[in-house]
């Protein structure tokens, strides 16, 4: 004998999805302390790590910006941004000093990319670290912080590469800020995925 099932039963299991579609980009500025302690970053970072990873290479690795460690970051980025310009405004210099101040815990995800892999193409291996950077944002709001995935020009200039002492076969996937939000963060347009999806139905006649 068939069973009908109740007509909101896709509904309640479509709720399951919620906390994907409840996902916002909290700003920077507006993630303030306290942000996760150590155990619970670790526990965030345990869940970040469960991406596609065609090969098992792991080929990324999170490097943690807290603490004074974020000023004396922004200090030497304001002072690459005057020696390569003596005379960048003010405003560009302190948005370099500040860039990592906001957030209490920013963490830089790093795309580790080895030259001699010819098994698994770099490009596989590049999107399984940016896959780390969104579960990364997930796992964060899910614990109720707010996050943020931010590059810029830190994240693709090798002076910085250097000071973070990267390797040369490394790359900046993100930096993810994580903190508590300050502000409620509204809903911004988001794309209709009817419009995104196309049917292939055979090679042309």
């Amino acid at each position: 004998m068939s069973v009908t099932k109740p007509a909101n039963s896709q509904n309640r299991l479509f709720s399951a999805l919620e906390p994907l579609d409840a996902r916002r980009s909290v700003p920077a500025r507006q993630l303030h302390a306290p942000g996760p302690d150590h155990d619970t970053l670790l526990r965030l970072l345990q869940s970040a790590s469960r991406v596609p990873d065609h090969g098992r290479r792991v080929p990324f690795r999170f490097l943690r910006i807290a603490g004074d460690a974020r000023l004396a970051l922004g200090e030497a980025l304001a002072a690459i941004t005057l020696e390569r310009d003596p005379q960048a405004g003010a405003g560009a210099v302190e948005k370099d000093r500040q860039r990592f101040s906001h957030a209490p815990l920013v963490i830089a995800v790093l795309a580790v990319l080895d030259p001699d892999d010819s098994k698994i193409p770099e490009q596989e291996r590049l999107l399984s670290a940016g896959c780390a950077c969104f579960a990364l944002l997930q796992a964060a709001q899910a614990l109720g912080f707010g996050a943020n995935w931010l590059t810029g020009w830190p994240a693709y200039d090798p002076d910085v590469h250097a000071l973070l002492g990267m390797g040369e076969h490394e790359r900046v996937v993100g930096f993810v800020h994580i903190g508590t939000p300050a502000v409620a963060v509204p809903e911004r347009d988001r794309p209709d995925a009817s419009t995104l999806l196309s049917d292939w139905v055979g090679e042309p006649a």
